[in-house]
């Protein structure tokens, strides 16, 4: 039996090989009830690996996982209906429609009678109109959609979603993000990985990130943007071509319409100002610029590098 305050997702010593390439290294990772956890790395880094595992999908070189407390391998029944992953590929059979299609997608789990759940899910998902349409016949950001439905037709508690939005529109996204928020705040807990790190900042409560198979940083979100060491001035300006040395020396980057100059402390902005003038510059436009989740992930991903 599982125990009554097991995290929703545990990682102990989870390393995978294959053949001579390493695609986990020991990873150790809780993910507790209700959390909205970001799981963030650059290509190979082994985030697929790693949900692969957690699906059932590939066993283990070596390590446990479990879901609510449920080893994904010992207990795999339990494991698997704890759980809803939304896959990054496009993977649906084009025999069924839609709604065929969740119907024995619930089968799978033992549930009947179904419908009212799979209506709730259409609705939220803005498919009610496609709810009788053959898959094959589905664009690309309605298959995505079909997708989430069919992770999220048994109710699990954790639900997994890889790359969710990547290549769909701008409002497959509101509309997705706007279910998810309300799934997790009726308790489910939520993982996420994506390479929009916007999202991950705007939505996750506590990311970990991983490079070449291992955790390199795990924190909460704020914690992990007060890692970086500076904001930037970006400045507007008329007609500058090439960057003037004094503000090269500056850290100053030259782009497209204007510059930006990287500060530790509010204190320096009217130097700095200063001496964009005393260079000669014509400043058009001035904004602060706060640390994003972008920067902090290239300099976490610099420093595990180093």
């Amino acid at each position: 039996m599982p125990a009554i305050d097991a995290p929703a997702i545990r990682v102990r010593g989870a390393v995978k090989r294959f053949g001579a390439l390493q695609a986990l290294a020991g990873v150790d990772l809780d993910i507790q009830p209700g959390e909205f956890f970001g799981l963030l790395g650059p290509n190979g880094a082994g985030k697929t690996t790693l949900i692969s595992a957690l699906a059932g999908l590939l066993r283990l070189t070596s390590g446990s996982i479990q879901v609510m407390g449920h080893d994904v391998l010992g207990d795999y029944r339990e494991a698997r209906r704890a759980l809803g992953v939304v896959p990054q590929e496009l993977v649906f059979d084009p025999f069924f429609s839609v709604r065929e299609l969740l119907r024995i997608q619930s089968g799978y789990f033992g549930i009947r009678k179904n419908d009212d759940w799979i209506d709730e899910l259409l609705a939220n998902l803005d498919l009610t109109n496609k709810a009788d349409t053959n898959m094959r016949a589905l664009s690309g950001g309605m298959k995505r959609r079909v997708l989430v439905a069919q992770a999220l037709v048994h109710k699990p508690p954790v639900i997994v979603l890889d790359e969710p939005t990547a290549g769909v529109d701008v409002e497959l996204r509101q509309t997705l993000w706007a279910f998810i928020r309300k799934l997790n705040e009726a308790g489910h807990t939520i993982v996420l990985t994506t390479h929009y790190l916007e999202e991950a900042e705007e939505l996750c409560g506590r990311i970990a990130m991983l490079k070449a198979g291992r955790v390199v940083a795990l924190d909460s979100t704020p914690n992990l943007l007060s890692r970086v060491s500076h904001h930037a001035l970006k400045l507007r300006v008329a007609g500058l071509v090439t960057l003037p040395a004094s503000l090269a020396v500056l850290g100053a980057v030259l782009q497209s319409g204007g510059l930006e100059i990287p500060f530790t402390s509010h204190a320096k902005v009217e130097g700095l100002l200063a001496a964009v003038r005393e260079a000669g510059v014509e400043i058009i436009e001035v904004e602060i610029a706060k640390p994003d989740l972008e920067q902090a992930f290239v300099e976490i991903m610099q420093g595990a590098a180093a």
